[in-house]
C-alpha cells in the first residue's frame, strides 16, 4: 500500500531539480525547492517562472492556475524546511561523494517516516541508500530533460527498497501524469544502458571518418526516424553528463562499448560540455546552432 504525499522536498533547482519541482507543483502538490545560496536558487525559480509564463502564452493554462503553482513552491536554502515533507527528491550534482554527504545531514532532518528517490542517471541507488538510516524507504525516480516535457520516469528500486517505498514512489510518478517504468538498480537502468553506448558508436564512427558531425546526425534522424542526432543528442544530454555516466557503465560492466571515446575525453579537458556551455559538437553561440569548427 502506497503512503500519502502531500509535500515534496526537491534538492537541487539546477537543470533537473528546477524542473522535477514545477512537475510536482504543477501536480497539485506543496514543494520545498532546496539550493546551496540563494542566487542559484532565485536563478532555479526563474526558470520556473519563466516556463509557466510560457505555458499561459500558449494557452496550456491560466495566469489563475499558473500563480497557483508558483505559490506552491517554497524556496530554501536550508535543510530544516524539509523536515515535515513525505517524499524527498535529490537532483544535485551527479557525485557519489556530494550525494552522500547530503543524504546524511537530511536524514537526520527530515521526519522519519518519509520516503527518499534519487533522481541518479547511472549511479547505484543502494550506495546512496545505504547512508542512510532508512534504506528500506529508498528508491530511484529518474527523470529526464526536460522534467516537465519529457513523460518517462524510471522508478527504482534497489535491494533494500519496501513493497510500500516503491509502490508509493509509483504511484507518485504516475500522479504527476508520467510514464512510470519499473527497473531494477542496475547501471543506466534501461534508458542509459541502452542510450549511452548509441552516444559513443557516434563518436566513434565520426572519430573513423564514417561521416561529418553533422552527416552522422541528419543519416539518423533521416534513417531511424530520431527526433535528433546521437551527437546533437550528446550536446543536449551534456557531455560532462555522458563522460560521468560512461565512467559508471565501464566500472560496471568492463566493456569498450561503455568506454569515453578520445574525442569525448579531450572535449571535456577543453571545457566543452555540450549545449550548457556553449559549445560541444555544435556552436551555440548563435542564433542557430552550427558545426563547432574544431570538427
Amino acid at each position: 500500500m502506497a503512503q500519502q504525499i502531500e509535500k515534496v522536498g526537491v534538492l537541487g533547482a539546477g537543470l533537473m531539480g528546477h524542473g522535477i519541482a514545477q512537475v510536482a507543483a504543477q501536480s497539485g502538490y506543496q514543494v520545498v525547492l532546496r539550493e546551496l545560496d540563494e542566487a542559484t536558487l532565485q536563478k532555479g525559480i526563474a526558470k520556473i517562472e519563466k516556463q509557466l509564463a510560457r505555458a499561459v502564452e500558449k494557452g496550456k493554462m491560466d495566469e489563475t492556475e499558473a500563480g497557483e503553482v508558483r505559490a506552491r513552491i517554497q524556496g530554501t536554502v536550508h535543510y530544516r524546511d524539509l523536515a515535515d515533507c513525505d517524499l524527498v527528491i535529490e537532483a544535485i550534482t551527479e557525485s557519489l561523494p556530494l550525494k552522500l554527504e547530503m543524504w546524511r545531514e537530511v536524514d537526520e532532518i527530515v521526519k522519519p517516516g518519509a520516503v527518499f528517490a534519487t533522481n541518479t542517471s547511472s549511479l547505484a541507488v543502494i550506495d546512496q541508500a545505504a547512508a542512510t538510516s532508512r534504506p528500506q524507504q529508498f528508491v530511484g525516480l529518474h527523470y529526464f530533460n526536460p522534467a516537465q516535457v519529457m513523460k518517462l520516469v524510471e522508478v527504482v528500486r534497489c535491494v533494500t527498497t519496501s513493497e510500500e517505498a516503491f509502490t508509493t514512489a509509483l504511484e507518485f510518478a504516475r500522479s504527476e501524469h508520467k510514464l512510470a517504468i519499473p527497473t531494477k538498480d542496475k547501471a543506466g537502468f534501461i534508458v542509459n544502458r541502452l542510450l549511452v553506448p548509441y552516444m559513443l558508436d557516434a563518436i566513434r564512427a565520426y572519430e573513423e571518418g564514417v561521416g561529418s558531425v553533422e552527416e552522422i546526425d541528419e543519416a539518423m534522424k533521416a534513417g531511424a526516424g530520431h527526433p535528433m542526432g546521437p551527437l546533437t543528442l550528446a550536446d543536449f544530454v551534456g557531455l560532462d553528463t555522458l563522460g560521468s555516466i560512461c565512467d559508471v557503465l565501464f566500472e560496471e560492466f568492463r566493456e569498450r562499448r561503455f568506454a569515453r571515446p578520445p574525442t569525448l575525453r579531450k572535449m571535456l579537458s577543453a571545457g566543452w560540455f555540450g549545449r550548457k556551455s556553449g559549445i560541444g559538437f555544435y556552436d551555440y553561440s548563435g542564433e542557430a546552432p552550427k558545426p563547432n569548427p574544431a570538427f
